[in-house]
């Protein structure tokens, strides 16, 4: 029983190895980044940008890496998860590193304007 799990685990992993992004930069919980998405409308895709602050991460060794990203759209603060591999995630740039003492960012959710600002770190 225990090999059929190794040798599933191996199969798992040689499939998925080729569908991961190796281009990705390293993104850490605070930071602020930009993504460029796939939107499909009708028969036409395009490229849309989204940028915000990275609230929480799930870290995997797998496909399933993945953040949730809070950014500001007309005023109103909107969260979305992105699994980082997925191909409608073209690009990921990070904007500004920011120093966080928690894992995740959730009190930001309750916090307005320059309330909401993280303390920047310089690399």
């Amino acid at each position: 029983m225990k090999d059929n799990n190794i040798k599933l685990s191996l199969l798992m992993k040689s499939i998925e190895r080729p569908l991961m992004k190796a281009e990705l930069p390293e993104i850490k919980v605070g930071d602020t980044i930009r993504l460029g998405l796939l939107v499909k409308e009708g028969s036409k895709t395009r490229e849309q940008l989204c940028e915000g602050v990275v609230l929480s991460r799930k870290k995997r060794k797998s496909l399933n890496n993945s953040l949730t990203l809070r950014c500001s759209f007309q005023g109103i603060g909107v969260e979305r998860v992105f699994f980082l591999n997925s191909p409608r995630v073209t690009f990921a740039k990070v904007i500004r590193r920011a120093k966080v003492r928690r894992a995740k960012l959730y009190y930001l959710r309750n916090l307005l304007g320059k309330a909401s600002r993280l303390k920047q770190i310089f690399d």
